[in-house]
This record gives structure tokens, sequence and C-alpha cells, in this order.
């Protein structure tokens, strides 16, 4: 049996009123019925800020401190935690960029600007043999050269002798391609520009040749030239076999061959390396026996080349006794007889009854350069 609830009086007088509806109940763990929101960016920074992106943590907090503060949020402590924490992994983080980087800022920030230079800028991968062309300063020895193609009847640094793709393969080793390359462009020049004693004084063989890097990122180009920067000068140095008689070829193929081979003395010193010198010997002699050849055809046309064979047959005489040396003294003894069985006078002589060039070089003069070679600089 069901007990109804109390009728009101039907007036309510003083001292009568029913009492306020209960409140409702809320949903929640106890003590947070009531409470305000927490704000999402709050807890957003100090997240960002420890994982993920910290200048993105600095951001959300500074967004969370606005909202707390308009809106009566909860979170403040997390926000202000936050961006002190975004801040300081955000410095840690430009230092270590910063240290990592630079090195790297300061090599190009190192590098010069490539000033005016007369002439049209160009790829050093497009200059051809006989193409003429300046670099900044002069410097050709400039680890990555702008190149600038000018006419040849204009004041250049440097001629093209030859541009050559190396075989393919592993990269050769910085010295074995040194010594490739300076073989290589002593012959290219030797082509180009036959006559050697017509070069001016200040004409130097360079090249250009691949780095390890470079090598490795498929550039194989040597790029062999006659660098003229020490002076002032203008036209083409060329002369070669098609702007030679045929008997000029011959006689210059003969010199050239024969200094060649007298360029090319071991670089190691002769105590601890005699047999190498007796093989080069060897082939001193015989380049000298193809120049002798050479001039026995010739003795009947040019009278001049009778002294010249007298002293060749001294010469392959005492290169001969060095190719035989048992000692370095030996060896010594026969190389200085050797190299003062040729003169100057004999060569000279038979450069001017051919219609070549009787100016001895300033390489020649002193004979202290050996025969064929003046200076050569590489550039990588």
């Amino acid at each position: 049996m069901s007990t109804p609830p109390p009728q009101p009086p039907s007036s309510a007088g003083p001292g009568h009123s029913w009492p306020p509806p209960s409140p409702r109940p809320g949903w929640g763990p106890p003590g947070q019925a009531g409470l305000p929101p927490l704000n999402g960016f709050a807890l957003a920074s100090l997240l960002v800020g420890l994982l993920c992106f910290p200048p993105l943590g600095v951001v959300f907090g500074l967004v969370a401190l606005a909202q707390i503060r308009r809106r009566g949020e909860r979170g403040r402590v997390l926000a202000v935690a936050g961006l002190a924490v975004s801040l300081v992994t955000s410095a840690v983080l430009l230092y270590g960029l910063t240290s990592y980087t630079r090195p790297f800022l300061e090599h190009l920030g190192s590098r010069p600007e490539p000033e005016q230079v007369e002439g049209q800028l160009t790829d050093m991968g497009r200059l051809r043999a006989g193409d003429c062309f300046n670099v900044p300063g002069g410097d050709l020895l400039a680890e990555t050269p702008f190149t600038y193609r000018t006419d040849c009847a204009q004041v250049h640094d440097a001629e093209v002798t030859s541009a050559v793709t190396l075989g393919p393969g592993g990269f050769p080793g910085a010295s074995k391609l040194k010594d490739s390359a300076t073989e290589t462009c002593w012959k290219a020049q030797d082509a180009y520009a036959m006559d050697a004693w017509a070069l001016p004084d200040y004409a130097e063989m360079y090249y250009f040749a691949p780095t390890r890097d470079s090598w490795r990122a498929g550039d194989h180009r040597l790029m062999c030239v006659i660098g003229t920067s020490g002076q002032e000068h203008r036209g083409s140095l060329r002369k070669d076999a098609g702007m030679l008689t045929p008997e000029q070829v011959t006689l210059l193929t003969a010199l050239n061959d024969a200094d060649g081979a007298v360029g090319r003395a071991p670089e190691r010193e002769l105590d601890e390396a005699l047999p190498e010198y007796r093989t080069w010997a060897r082939e001193v002699d015989e380049a000298l026996g193809a120049q002798e050849r050479v001039l026995r055809d010739a003795e009947a046309a040019h009278p001049e080349a009778g002294a010249r064979l007298k002293e060749l047959a001294a010469a392959r005489t005492a290169w001969q006794r060095a190719e035989r040396a048992v000692r370095p003294s030996d060896f010594r003894q026969a190389w200085d007889a050797a190299e003062g069985a040729l003169t100057t006078e004999s060569e000279k002589a038979l450069r001017g009854a051919y219609g070549l060039s009787t100016r001895v070089p300033e390489w020649l003069r002193g004979a202290q350069a050996g025969p064929g070679r003046g200076p050569s600089s590489g550039a990588a």
C-alpha cells in the first residue's frame, strides 16, 4: 500500500513554503563535477615539445595560455611547462643544426663570386681543342675555375690542346691519374704545338682532371691546355701537322719523342731504383735511335744533320752504358756523359735548316730542366 504525497494546503500562509528541488546528479569522478574543461593546446604543447617538433610546441603553449585566460579553462600549469620544454628543446635543436651546417655554410660563404671576365661564360665540358678562354684572376690552378671562352685573337689565359674522356671503370687513384694526365697532355701539346721552341717562355702545360668524387658522378673528362696567364697573350699557339711541311713534321716528331723519353725519368732516387733507371735508359736510347734514322735519311738534303748525327752516336753510346750499369755510380757517370753529348747548338742549326724556330727556350738555356719539357701544372 502506497502513501500518496501530501497535498499542498489550499492557501499557504505565512511560514509555509516548499523546499528547493535537489540538484541533478553530476557524472564523473568524485570532486570533478562542475570544474572548467581542460585546454587541449596546453597538453599538446607539452607532448609536441617533448616528442615531436619543439617550435610547434612553443606555438601551442602560447595559444593555450591565451585561450585559458580568455575562456577560464584549466591547464595553465601544463601550458607553462609545455612552453618551457619546447623553448629549451628548440634551443638545443637549433644549436645542433648550426654546429652541423656551419662548415658547409662557411665553405659557401668563402667561395668567391665570379668576377667580371672577358669572354662568354662557358661550361668547361663544352670547351674543345683550339678554344681559348679566360679564368677569374688568371688562376688556372683554382679548384673549380669559371671558364670564359673568347676569340684567340683577344688576350686570353689558356688554349685547349686536347679534351678527351678517360676510360671506364673505377677511379684509378690520384697518383696514377696524375701520371697518366701528365703523359697524355704532353703528347697532346707536342701534337698541337709541334715546334716547342716557338712557344713563349711564359707558356706552361696545364691539365684539368676529374677528382675522385666527380669521377664517381660520371665525369671522366681530361682537358689539356697551354696556359699563358703569366703575360698578356694574343693569338693561337697552334702549329700542328696540318700547318707544317711533311719533312718538318717528321723531324719534330723525332725530336719531341726523344725529348719526351728523356722527360720520363723515374721519380724515385737512383740508389733505390737502379732497375727502373736502366729500363728508362733503354727507352731513351731507342728514341734517339729513331731520331738518328730520320737524320740519316735527310743528311743529303740537310748537311747540318751531320753534326747532330755525331752527337747522337755519342749520346746513344752513353745511354747504352747506363743501361748496363750495375752500380748507381756507374749509371750516374754514364747519364752525365749522355746529357753532355747533345748540344743546343747542333739542334739550333738543324731547326734553322728546316725553317723552324731557332730561339732557344728558357728551360734549355741552362740545360737544367732536361730536354723537351718545360714546366707543367695540374688542376682538378
